[in-house]
């Protein structure tokens, strides 16, 4: 994705941080999106349409200026092991593996095969070797791999899901809406949660296993 979107997301100051402003200007959005949506849209189109698109299940890609929002909250570095709950279309895991670099890894939890499957396909096109999609509950967190430095959702829950709170590392991050907010949650060195809402946004349900988050 380049050109004028990204531009106006960095003029109101929705994208500050240069790592994540490479990233977006690296990882191309039409890139993630279904065969459908490419034959009615140019790249360049794509690129500029500020706004989720489908991409099946009942499930989109998200918005660019959310994703610029939770990641600019979630401050993702090199070397960070990230992981990325509702991976869906993968272009976020794309952008957070390009963040990582080659000492980070970013595992890619959703929950629907079909998609896991297209999220990983559509992310394999940059040939990333740091990155792992998996089809699983993201709301059960992995911990097999925990702990995290840093852990980002793309779907709301009803409430916190404690256990992703319990997966980050001293000092790490989640990112996650609930209802119609985007919280940031930082998990202080003694074990205390540092919070903060930001309301006003939408986002389709999480998808859990029990379905009771």
């Amino acid at each position: 994705m380049n050109g004028h979107l990204i531009n106006e997301l960095i003029k109101q100051k929705y994208l500050k941080s240069t790592n994540i402003i490479a990233a977006f200007k690296s990882i191309k959005r039409a890139d993630f999106v279904t065969v459908k949506i490419k034959r009615h849209y140019s790249d360049q189109e794509i690129a500029d349409y500020n706004a989720p698109l489908a991409i099946g299940f009942g499930q989109t890609i998200s918005q660019p200026l959310t994703v610029a929002f939770m990641l600019e909250l979630l401050q993702p570095q090199a070397g960070d092991k990230i992981l990325d709950i509702g991976s869906g279309s993968g272009w976020q895991t794309a952008l957070l593996a390009y963040i990582a670099g080659q000492k980070g890894f970013v595992y890619a939890i959703e929950l629907i095969e079909q998609l896991k499957e297209f999220g990983r396909q559509n992310a394999a096109k940059y040939g990333f070797k740091n990155t792992e999609f998996i089809c699983a509950d993201g709301s059960k967190g992995l911990s097999e791999k925990a702990p995290f430095d840093k852990i980002i959702a793309a779907a709301a829950s009803k409430k916190l899901i404690n256990i992703w709170i319990d997966q980050l590392k001293p000092n790490g991050r989640l990112v996650c809406p609930i209802k119609n907010s985007i919280w940031l949650f930082i998990k202080n060195q003694d074990g205390s949660i540092s919070k903060k809402e930001h309301p006003g946004f939408v986002f389709v349900p999480l998808i859990t296993d029990e379905k009771n988050n």
